[in-house]
């Protein structure tokens, strides 16, 4: 028997805790690199089917894992140190992004986490660290996509409608109602994204003498026939906040308003770029494309000269696209800053797929008067 064995030291409190909060940083990083991250719902873009307060496990294997761009980073940050304006990241190492198989593609339909495109939001921030937004996959790559009357038709074929997605509508009554009418139906407030006012998603409507007429309503048509059905004698008027046909505005992508006259209810007709794709370069399309090209093909020297794109100043005639592109939308149509505004999604930008809802938080409500919205805890996303 050895009787020169040192008894082995014990740890310190200190060191122990030390331990477990490094294991536990480490764990918490791994899972949310390889498995799922959860994410909060911070914009009313796909209400009611995902809704503000909402808190969501997005699962990172479904499309599969995509490699950081920028590794030098503090963990469990965004883009800033809590609580600072301090960048949480180093810009030291820059790698290109790869992604491991996943079991699943990107469907029309799919609701998808990714990384908000080169929009005003976020500045220069790395690809990986930018602004996470959810929409609806609209457009897979190579899908030609158009938006008629509201309805959006892909390939030419009308697209299921989400259950829940919404429109304003004009319902005709002359009731009083308020807002403990409106919440019984989740009708609330909420910003108006596209005009970037703050507005309410019901307000009432008067005539030229100041006399009650209805009310302007932003919600599901199974919601609003709901309200109709409760109110004597009231009717909906499904027309009266469309945009008209030919109605346009330099906030629509592609922001060329003497090419493309389009609007939030009629957009399109436009094709997905798709790994791979080769299109001829017009005058017509450089409007089009011309961003994808210059922002996220990884191309060198591109640089775009009115309806001309040229690489080291020699004019394209042709490009053959590198990935493949999404086109996204929000279910709540009227209200939600997406493709139709600033385009295209990049394969290298998309996080994951949303799959449950684990707290819902009514941002509007107390504690105690229904903060926590009960029925919407644990529920799958579709």
């Amino acid at each position: 028997m050895n009787t020169n064995t040192k008894p082995k030291k014990q740890k310190s409190p200190f060191r122990e805790w030390l331990d477990s909060v490094t294991f536990a940083v480490v764990a918490a990083t791994l899972i949310r690199f390889f498995l799922f991250e959860a994410y909060t719902i911070p914009t009313p873009s796909m209400e009611s089917s995902l809704m503000v307060g909402d808190f969501l496990f997005v699962s990172k294997l479904h499309y599969g894992v995509r490699t950081p761009k920028t590794p030098l980073q503090l963990p469990l940050t965004h883009q800033k140190i809590w609580f600072t304006d301090i960048p949480s990241y180093l810009r030291w190492l820059n790698l290109p992004i790869y992604r491991l198989p996943g079991f699943s593609s990107i469907k029309s339909g799919d609701p998808v986490v990714f990384n908000v495109p080169n929009y005003e939001v976020d500045g220069d921030a790395p690809v990986d660290l930018r602004t996470f937004y959810v929409k609806r996959c609209i457009g897979t790559p190579g899908d030609v996509l158009e938006v008629r009357d509201q309805q959006v038709f892909v390939n030419g074929k009308a697209m299921a409608n989400p259950e829940r997605m919404q429109h304003p509508v004009f319902i005709k009554t002359k009731e009083v109602l308020d807002d403990a009418f409106f919440d019984e139906y989740g009708v609330r407030n909420a910003p108006d994204v596209y005009n970037n006012l703050e507005a309410a998603d019901w307000a009432p409507l008067a005539d030229s003498t100041n006399s009650l007429v209805g009310y302007k309503v932003n919600a599901s048509k199974t919601v609003v026939n709901e309200i109709v059905a409760r109110l004597k004698g009231a009717t909906v008027d499904y027309n009266s906040f469309k945009d008209p046909k030919g109605l346009t505005a330099p906030d629509f992508f592609p922001h060329d308003t003497t090419n493309f006259k389009w609007n939030r209810d009629f957009y399109g007709p436009l094709k997905v770029p798709a790994k791979g794709m080769k299109i001829v370069l017009t005058p017509q399309n450089v409007s089009t494309y011309g961003e994808a090209i210059q922002k996220y093909e990884s191309n060198e020297g591109i640089t775009i000269e009115g309806s001309k794109i040229k690489k080291d100043g020699v004019i394209l005639t042709d490009y053959t696209f590198k990935q493949d592109y999404y086109f996204m939308m929000g279910d709540n149509r009227h209200n939600s800053a997406d493709s139709r505004f600033w385009g295209f999604v990049p394969y290298d930008h998309v996080v994951g797929k949303p799959v449950f809802i684990w707290m819902s938080l009514d941002p509007n409500k107390g504690l105690f008067s229904g903060k926590i919205r009960w029925s919407r805890l644990f529920r799958f996303i579709d």
